[in-house]
């Protein structure tokens, strides 16, 4: 069926114009943009803005609970329904992208893609890799379990040159648009530190060549200067978090035409309801660490010019606050970039240019209809109220005008 969305205000994310015109819709992709006669079916926006559908670079789709322990012990029946509410509330925001940075696989995406999910399109890497205590190891100092090159639903252990180049070539086998890794410590793991270094130079280098010769890429978990930059050396494409950056990673960053995927809520919302929500008390203390410290990094990033993309982080039922980043990002960037960072700095981060993240001709019809400008008022992105229509690939989800 072909649908006119006629008498909209088509905000252009690239530039921030915005143009009256008339957007027509055919088998799940924007067909034409301008005068058009007629459509099987038509909706007056009535000076509405169209923008595209947003895209969310760091989510967990599996990460149904704020303690990651947790995980080890719950079956994949329990987890993927809880996933699937936390997957349609996504879509319900806006965000008809998401990059799941550990633990989505192609069975969820493909349920997904063939519509059994309400949900936004995955783009999945399937568990992240970690080292033997590293981030990805969610068992405590006196727990001897095997692992099993399993940690829980969001990691696989891997030590060694050839374990990792095993588990890399195991994650394209089953269909990866990317591999993570943990290149150092984290917050919601129990035993490494937040400065340490993981993986060897070595280990490292195998993964990324696996990756390359797979037409795909790595991205990092990393928040120190040195385990930034050395991921980026190594030849590391994306960098999650960075909240202890410094200003050689910001050229590093433009030498080797990276991106940086800043998670700052997942920080406020773990420090105000971490607690409460389960999150381990060692887990807990390791907060404030990075909290303070990940404003000054984005500022770094961005008067340096270093390639953003949005991402949230978010576990559990915190994962309620995914449009809060916007707030956070307001406090250091301009509109149009922060909105650059939700549409096409993702696009590009996720190799879809062209298909998501803008409103153009052969793009797919993930569209959101709101009251307000977004570059006008960026805080209204908060507010799902404001979004009058969310459609993703031409099938509308929500109608409320």
């Amino acid at each position: 069926m072909s649908l006119l969305l006629s008498n909209a205000s088509i905000i252009n994310v690239r530039d921030g114009s915005v143009t009256q015109s008339n957007v027509l819709i055919e088998d799940g992709k924007i067909s034409k943009i301008g005068d058009i006669a007629t459509a099987e079916k038509t909706i007056d926006i009535n000076g509405k803005f169209l923008l595209p559908g947003l895209i969310d670079c760091h989510v967990h789709v599996y990460a149904i609970a704020a303690n990651l322990n947790t995980l080890r012990f719950t079956p994949p029946t329990y987890v993927t329904p809880r996933a699937m509410q936390l997957m349609e509330a996504m879509l319900m925001r806006g965000f008809t992208t998401v990059r799941d940075a550990a633990g989505a696989d192609w069975g969820i995406a493909k349920a997904v893609e063939e519509g059994f999910i309400t949900s936004p399109r995955i783009i999945f890497g399937g568990p992240a890799l970690s080292p033997t205590g590293g981030h990805g190891d969610s068992r405590s100092e006196s727990d001897f379990t095997e692992h099993n090159c399993q940690g829980t639903h969001l990691s696989m252990i891997c030590d060694g040159v050839a374990e990792v180049r095993r588990a890399a070539r195991h994650l394209i086998r089953s269909g990866a648009h990317h591999i993570k890794i943990m290149a150092s410590g984290g917050v919601a793991s129990p035993t490494d530190r937040i400065d340490s270094l993981q993986f060897s130079e070595e280990e490292v280098r195998a993964i990324v060549e696996e990756a390359n010769n797979a037409n795909i890429y790595v991205l990092a978990h990393a928040y120190t200067a040195e385990a930034v930059n050395r991921a980026l050396k190594l030849g590391v494409r994306c960098i999650e978090h960075a909240n202890l950056l410094d200003q050689e990673s910001v050229h590093l960053f433009l030498e080797h035409d990276a991106f940086l995927v800043p998670t700052l809520i997942t920080y406020y919302a773990l420090k105000e309801q971490g607690r409460e929500l389960g999150l381990p008390e060692d887990s807990y203390n390791k907060v404030d660490s990075v909290l303070q410290t990940g404003k000054d990094a984005i500022t770094k990033a961005y008067a340096g010019g270093v390639k953003m993309a949005y991402g949230t982080d978010l576990l559990g039922e915190m994962q309620t606050r995914q449009l809060e980043e916007f707030a956070l990002l307001a406090e250091l960037m301009k509109p149009l970039d922060i909105l650059h960072t939700a549409t096409i700095n993702a696009a590009e981060l996720i190799g879809m240019e062209g298909k998501v993240g803008e409103i153009v001709e052969g793009a797919y019809a993930d569209l959101l209809v709101s009251d307000v400008n977004p570059l006008d008022d960026i805080g209204s992105l908060q507010d799902p109220g404001n979004l009058k229509i969310i459609m993703k690939e031409g099938q509308i989800y929500k109608n409320t005008l």
